[in-house]
């Protein structure tokens, strides 16, 4: 691979990173503008839309799915768009974007953990250091640097929200092996978008999306404009590109910039601080993602 090609990846998956540290800032302006269900209804309407006409225009035609395939894909719109979704936009009404993102930032702990008692996959040495690192990581986020808090005071509910989404993007990830196994991740992920948004519309009915969609002002379209598209079909899109370029590897390594973007945003645009406990949260925590995830 030549090296300007090399830069070329490199670039894309930056972007994806900061693309998707983006979505924490989208989301905590959403989530004080309109309901969680409605939010997540229209991000995926739009996503699903794009991603079927790239899966078109990739294929000619809607690939079929084999019979044994639709409930996995199933559970993947149940999952990590309708679950997801919903924990994502209630626990930015509560918290920050920033103590959200390194919170989310675990998934590949989880994922990792969750791997080894379902499917076998070792934990060595550097796995466990990795976990229990980003663990503490969570810790101190959670408790803005002083853990002991948390035998007393307890775990927010918005943290909780927020602790939903890890658990419903685990589920996804593991249960998207079974559906990739048959379906390119363009297909899956593009059918689980579908799925997804289907699940949502009555949840979103339910919340009124009819009567205030029309007065929906301009900056929350373009907030969800950009989730839809930068952070689900873009940022995707250039995540498998690199996964295809240079390994999933190194890659899923650029995933650790995803928390750090996110605070830097939410400093800037949402002026949220930044503390000292949410700055060592992040460093333990990538320190635990890159030591659970090298090879």
């Amino acid at each position: 691979m030549s090296s300007q090609t090399n830069l070329s990846v490199y670039l894309k998956l930056l972007l994806m990173a900061l693309f998707w540290g983006g979505t924490f800032i989208a989301g905590r302006f959403l989530a004080g503008e309109i309901d969680a269900f409605s939010a997540a209804f229209l991000r995926f309407t739009i996503a699903a839309t794009v991603l079927l006409v790239i899966t078109l225009r990739s294929y000619k035609r809607l690939p079929s799915v084999p019979r044994q395939q639709w409930f996995p894909l199933f559970i993947l719109g149940l999952s990590g768009v309708f679950a997801y979704n919903f924990f994502f936009f209630r626990g930015l009404q509560v918290i920050e974007a920033g103590r959200a993102a390194v919170i989310i930032a675990n998934n590949p702990i989880v994922i990792a953990v969750f791997a080894a008692i379902f499917f076998g996959e070792k934990l060595n040495t550097a796995k466990i250091l990795g976990v229990i690192l980003s663990v503490c990581g969570a810790i101190v986020v959670i408790t803005e640097g002083h853990p002991t808090t948390i035998l007393y005071r307890g775990i927010g509910t918005g943290e909780l929200y927020i602790f939903g989404c890890v658990i419903s993007w685990v589920t996804y990830s593991l249960v998207g092996r079974a559906a990739m196994r048959n379906l390119s991740p363009l297909v899956a992920v593009t059918y689980s978008a579908v799925i997804g948004a289907v699940l949502l519309f009555p949840a979103a009915c339910l919340e009124g999306l009819a009567g205030q969609i029309k007065d929906y002002p301009m900056s929350v379209w373009l907030s969800l404009l950009y989730l839809g598209l930068c952070g689900t079909v873009v940022a995707f899109v250039w995540y498998y590109q690199g996964i295809q370029k240079i390994g999933s590897t190194r890659a899923g390594q650029f995933i650790n910039f995803v928390p750090i973007s996110a605070i830097l945003l939410s400093a800037w645009l949402l002026d949220e601080p930044l503390r000292l406990s949410l700055l060592s949260g992040v460093l333990l925590v990538s320190s635990g993602v890159y030591l659970t995830n090298r090879r």
